[in-house]
């Protein structure tokens, strides 16, 4: 058996057709294809159903489909244990976390970090969406709910506070004449968001966008009132605090795997991000 046919095949299991297979390999769907058909081959197996427009499994496929899932688990194990054995105090540690606490709590910060460890270089995935850290897209993570993955290690190291903010003349309005600035749906599910389309209601959002600096340059162009961390919206001359009860505040954690936590490299930059949001006396816990 080809290894390579079956990594075509775990990727094909997890997609459901040739076609996104094919994009997430980076190849062309026929290509997927003639590798299914030699993995079937060589395990003397039909590992799927051809259907016009999906590929659903066999109850054979989905028993090697789960058979490659660990073996994948495997191999992404053994290639954080070998990471985590060769950092030292230098080369590059990827940290995945929100873009708000990149640019106002780490960013700022990063003379320090070079200052004594000056061969130590940190890479910030600064994105709305999770990095996956057991396929090694990043080696740290700070996020803003408990971490999914089974094995990580993670402690809570802050708790981030939100209030509503607004321009002045917005905020001198009556309450009912307000309008407001939020997430678009996709992120519709964060529980400040939940909050914000309740005190809403029916007036629904003037303005919506996945990224809060856009949120937070429509609110000082006055086109109403966004859920801002505290750290951000108090900090902006420009806006002030509306006198309403503050959306729920949301704990910070601080996520990395055991087998890279014993990298010196890893253990020094999870140091520096703690000290990083300890800082500021808004973000503890």
């Amino acid at each position: 058996m080809d290894w390579e046919d079956l990594r075509y095949f775990l990727v094909l299991s997890r997609c459901g057709s040739l076609s996104a297979a094919a994009r997430q390999l980076g190849v062309d769907h026929a290509t997927v294809g003639r590798r299914i058909a030699a993995l079937e081959a060589s395990l003397g197996l039909r590992l799927m159903d051809r259907l016009p427009r999906s590929r659903p499994l066999t109850e054979d496929g989905a028993a090697i489909a789960a058979a490659a899932e660990r073996m994948d688990a495997l191999a992404e194990e053994a290639l954080r244990r070998s990471r985590g054995a060769t950092l030292t105090l230098s080369g590059a540690v990827r940290v995945s976390l929100p873009p708000v606490l990149a640019t106002f709590c780490v960013a700022p910060r990063m003379g320090t970090l070079r200052h004594i460890h000056p061969r130590l270089k940190l890479v910030l995935l600064a994105t709305a969406t999770f990095a996956a850290l057991d396929r090694g897209e990043a080696d740290i993570a700070i996020r803003m709910s408990r971490p999914e993955e089974p094995d990580a290690v993670a402690r809570r190291i802050g708790s981030m506070r939100f209030a509503l903010y607004a321009r002045r003349d917005v905020a001198e309005r009556p309450a009912e004449e307000w309008e407001f600035v939020g997430f678009d749906e996709s992120l519709g599910h964060l529980s400040q968001q939940v909050w914000l389309r309740k005190l809403a209601g029916e007036r629904g959002l003037a303005f919506e966008s996945s990224d809060l600096f856009a949120q937070q340059a429509a609110v000082r162009a006055g086109a109403g009132a966004a859920v801002l961390p505290s750290f951000m919206g108090d900090d902006d001359e420009a806006l002030v605090r509306l006198p309403v009860e503050p959306p729920p505040k949301r704990d910070l954690w601080l996520i990395a795997y055991p087998d890279l936590r014993r990298s010196p490299a890893v253990r020094a930059v999870m140091d520096f991000l703690a000290d990083c949001i300890s800082a500021d006396p808004r973000l503890r816990p």
